[in-house]
């Protein structure tokens, strides 16, 4: 079972928030006390928010990467509390290995990725999360934002077989239905 990373106030907090903007958040967390989160279709900044109140709501941090040059004063302490690690994307670095030797270090760690790679829509996701998850041996929860129908949340966990074709098509199954801000 996994030990929340934040107090029952927040989660109902987050989800008051989410109905004051007109918001529904669902779904639910797999059992598991390590998994990789996909935060998509992800085509705006307003995003990020959305994600936060799933996060809080279902009293899980989500651990998030952002380019390092966001991560100084005054902004530094609030990404270092809210999950953020700083990627330096001026150099080569093998973002799936580093993340899945975090996996290995942690008891528990949801690490939430934007499949995009870019807040504009595209045809095309980046295939980093999927080696992340098989790597670790860990599985992929689909979380989304739906601007039509106003409702955020997480969708089911898919266990990474190692066929990415297969299990590729299940998660575009799963987000064909929702819309994305732009």
């Amino acid at each position: 079972m996994r030990q929340p990373d934040y107090s029952e106030f927040l989660s109902k907090t987050a989800r008051f928030i989410a109905r004051l903007f007109g918001w529904r958040i669902e779904g639910q967390l797999p059992d598991a006390k390590k998994f990789v989160v996909l935060g998509a279709p992800h085509t705006t900044n307003w995003d990020f928010a959305l994600f936060l109140l799933v996060s809080l709501s279902f009293r899980t941090k989500f651990i998030v990467t952002l380019k390092d040059e966001w991560y100084r004063f005054p902004l530094k302490a609030t990404l270092r509390w809210l999950g953020v690690l700083p990627i330096n994307r001026r150099q080569r670095t093998n973002v799936v290995d580093t993340m899945i030797e975090e996996f290995a270090k942690h008891d528990q760690l949801a690490f939430l990725v934007t499949p995009e790679g870019t807040r504009q829509y595209t045809d095309y996701w980046k295939t980093g999360f999927y080696y992340i998850a098989l790597g670790a041996g860990v599985p992929i929860v689909l979380g989304y934002g739906d601007y039509q129908r106003k409702i955020t949340g997480i969708g089911p966990a898919i266990m990474p077989s190692g066929d990415i074709d297969a299990d590729m098509a299940l998660i575009r199954n799963f987000y064909a239905s929702i819309t994305p801000k732009h």
